[in-house]
């Protein structure tokens, strides 16, 4: 049985290689289950026991790349913690608003390809969502739970992992108006933005402003404290 199991996930390794390089040479449009399957030399049919659907070999490749991410792992090995929640957050914000200004346009048509599968049949973005709720979902539901302990947040009545997607998809939406080069809204300066996004959501996941200026360093909360009194006038 192990060495059953040995061969399968030696197999699978394979076809993902030869995946990457598919998606590599040829971009998600340009690939087919069929063209991977010769690269891995292998049936299609045998592929598919491995992986059902091309957006499934693509969320693979993807979580894989995650996961070799020193930063994150990094990130995701720290003892849960207010501190830990607030860099999750600074972490998302930054990776999403520098797709738009990077040079990696593989980042920008990963974004599009998102935004374009819950307009088709919701496979992809099914696919990675799972991906994403099983590496990081763990650490941030234990983070927050200690800044609620700790009194650096209020308790949320719902179900806590909504706090998450909720904050995803918000900075995720702020990156699509991006994307295009002439950008479909302009927010402002971008170190703005990554603070005031930072801000936004750190009080939408229900951390106070003491919290939120402790971690997040002294001008960030002075730039806050304007912002404040600005919208009370």
């Amino acid at each position: 049985m192990s060495s059953l199991r040995m061969t399968s996930d030696l197999r699978r390794q394979l076809i993902l290689g030869a995946a990457k390089r598919c998606f590599a040479r040829h971009g998600y449009t340009g690939t087919t289950t069929k063209s991977v399957a010769a690269a891995a030399a292998i049936s299609e049919a045998l592929l598919f026991k491995h992986f059902p659907s091309k957006a499934a070999l693509y969320a693979e490749i993807l979580s894989d790349e995650c996961e070799a991410d020193p930063a994150l792992m990094d990130l995701l090995e720290r003892e849960p913690s207010t501190a830990t929640l607030v860099e999750l957050i600074r972490g998302m914000v930054q990776h999403f608003l520098h797709i738009a200004d990077g040079p990696d346009q593989e980042e920008a048509q990963r974004l599009r390809l998102m935004a374009t599968s819950h307009l088709d049949d919701g496979e992809f973005a099914r696919l990675l969502y799972a991906k994403i709720e099983k590496l990081i979902g763990a650490v941030f539901l234990a983070s927050l739970e200690r800044a609620v302990a700790s009194g650096d947040a209020r308790p949320f009545s719902g179900d806590p992992l909504n706090l998450f997607w909720f904050a995803h998809h918000s900075v995720m939406m702020a990156a699509l108006t991006r994307l295009p080069a002439t950008p479909c809204l302009v927010y402002g300066k971008a170190n703005d933005l990554e603070r005031q996004l930072c801000e936004f959501l750190l009080r939408g996941i229900g951390l106070n402003d003491a919290a939120i200026a402790s971690h997040l360093g002294r001008d960030r909360a002075a730039d806050a404290g304007k912002t404040a009194i600005a919208e009370s006038a």
